[in-house]
């Protein structure tokens, strides 16, 4: 029984688990230049939103789509994340309740 809850837990503190930040352009950029890329991404994903689309043709419509999933993946790299791992989770959840 311990060998199964030693390998659960090394298996789970291998795997990360990501946590993504709200899309916001200012808090995640480090320099004037990305700032002005992500207030620049955010004004095109204002511009697609607010378009009518229902005169647009299908394949119109579909380059819209791939328009804005790249453009909400540029702003997640721009954004950054943090990486946490499922064993650290654990870790700190075990702590807070021996220590609380």
């Amino acid at each position: 029984m311990k060998t199964v809850i030693v390998s659960a837990f090394l298996l789970l503190s291998f795997a990360p688990v990501y946590s993504k930040t709200p899309v916001d352009p200012t808090p995640g950029a480090t320099n004037s230049a990305e700032a002005a890329e992500a207030a620049g991404l955010m004004l095109r994903l204002d511009e697609i939103n607010t378009m009518d689309k229902s005169n647009l043709t299908k394949s119109e419509k579909r380059v819209l789509r791939i328009e804005v999933k790249a453009t909400k993946k540029r702003m997640n790299d721009l954004n950054g994340g943090v990486y946490l791992s499922a064993g650290a989770l654990i870790i700190i959840i075990l702590l807070l309740i021996i220590l609380l």
